[in-house]
């Protein structure tokens, strides 16, 4: 497939100003919202085949999000698109200034694949509204969901405006080298430095959305039984394949023992299992056998078990945990959890900040000074306070990383943003002109000119 034409026909198509158009923007994406939902059924199929998920987990962790982003864009990319007035200085008077959001262009969307849909459409959705066209490259991983992504898209759409190509490295290495206009990459922190260093030999800007561990500190004043039922429901969602899932806990060593018993007794109760549609497979052969090397026997709280045929990790958790063991070392992304405690909040914070900036962090505390504390000395993309995960779904909250765990967010009006360039402008008129700026300089001017700027 020769990448270059395709993008071509994008940058030929975006040349004649149609996807500027609201009406355009608005009438695309009702499209998608209507071609998705007539293909629910094969959407479901697709991502069962991949990950044994239920069609309840899919819709509220996939298909909900996506048809939630399309109808906040259509009611709201009109307004977002206005060119908005802002003051103008004494030194350009009579005159007014304003701003202009405009589409960056052609954009490259490379999505991840532990939620295939949701990683892929939610960023192409954001483009759309901006006025941009889209190439998509899903993950190849699971191979049932792009499939399904690129034959509901390509026999819906244009490729001129809207195009999903499949492939692995070798498909996704050549689609690097040809120049973008926004490249939008969510995945791991490796191929993140690989598509950041193929975006920067053209200038091309990026947002990328990575990962990283994602403590949760916990306070000895907190409610026990709430915090382990939200921690274990937040870290088991898609079988922590989750990058925003607590990836380990930090709690107060008082309440150390009386935690692990809360999150054994909502483990239990949850009850996981495929068959009970609340559990999904590990992706592949390879992620089980890097999960399986991290579980140590000497240091198994509950769990443990693994299903190599069937791909299944039951929920594990671990104590007697260091910052020095491997589990630590990198990001899990699978249904292990180990369980530090702390004696000082201080020397707790010191110890997460010796790993990278987190994606997120999650605080659970009635403590206002040790909230804020946190919050102001731990760097993090964004987090929730006595929760976990669900501020992902606040649309108004801007969604990304910061250092190693990405740069740049999306979802709602950030999402818009990330794909426009806001374009300056000051309109001045002819009426009158001020010669302070013309020779000859002189001192009179000078103190004019100091009294205008300051």
């Amino acid at each position: 497939m020769n990448y270059q034409e395709i993008i071509n026909t994008q940058k030929t198509f975006f040349d004649t100003n149609t996807t500027k158009e609201i009406s355009y923007r608005v009438k695309e994406l009702k499209r998608l919202k209507n071609v998705l939902q007539k293909n629910e059924d094969l959407l479901y199929n697709a991502i069962y085949n991949d990950f044994k998920k239920s069609k309840y987990e899919t819709y509220t962790t996939e298909l909900a999000i996506i048809y939630h982003e399309i109808d906040l864009a259509i009611v709201n990319t009109k307004k977002w698109s206005k060119k908005k007035r802002v003051g103008t200085g004494l030194a350009n008077l009579p005159g007014k200034s304003y701003i202009i959001p405009e589409p960056l262009g052609t954009i490259l969307v490379m999505g991840a694949w532990n939620y295939p849909f949701q990683l892929s459409l939610v960023p192409a959705i954001a483009a759309i509204a901006a006025g941009c066209t889209v190439i998509l490259k899903p993950s190849e991983i699971p191979s049932n969901s792009s499939s399904i992504m690129a034959k509901i898209i390509n026999q819906n759409f244009s490729e001129s405006f809207f195009k999903v190509i499949e492939g692995g490295v070798k498909e996704t290495t050549e689609l690097l080298k040809v120049r973008f206009d926004k490249i939008f990459f969510t995945g791991s922190i490796p191929v993140g430095k690989i598509v950041y260093q193929a975006a920067a030999k053209h200038l091309t800007p990026v947002t990328l959305e990575l990962g990283g561990k994602s403590p949760a500190i916990i306070t000895k004043d907190v409610d026990i039984d709430m915090t382990a039922k939200r921690l274990v429901w937040a870290k088991f969602l898609n079988t922590g394949q989750t990058c925003i899932a607590p990836d380990y806990i930090m709690v107060e060593s008082t309440i150390h023992n009386e935690l692990l018993s809360a999150i054994k007794k909502h483990i239990e109760k949850a009850d996981y299992k495929v068959e009970n549609q609340n559990y999904t497979q590990i992706v592949n052969q390879k992620n089980f056998e890097r999960l399986q090397a991290l579980i140590k026997n000497d240091k198994i709280y509950l769990g443990g078990q693994c299903d190599a045929e069937n791909r299944i990790i039951v929920p594990t958790i671990l104590t007697e945990v260091s910052f020095t063991d491997k589990v630590m070392q990198e990001e899990i992304f699978g249904p292990i959890l180990p369980v530090l405690s702390f004696d000082s909040i201080e020397k707790a914070i010191l110890d997460i900040k010796t790993l990278s900036k987190p994606l997120s962090c999650y605080i659970f505390t009635k403590n206002k000074t040790i909230k804020n504390k946190i919050l102001n000395e731990i760097s993090f993309g964004g987090g929730a306070i006595n929760d976990a995960v669900m501020h992902f779904m606040e649309q108004n909250l801007p969604f990304g990383g910061v250092g190693d765990s990405g740069t740049g967010n999306y979802h709602g009006k950030a999402g818009f943003v990330a794909f426009s360039h806001y374009k300056s402008i000051l309109q001045k008129s002819f009426l009158i002109e001020l010669n302070l700026k013309y020779s000859p300089y002189t001192s009179t001017k000078l103190k004019w000119l100091k009294r205008l700027i300051g």
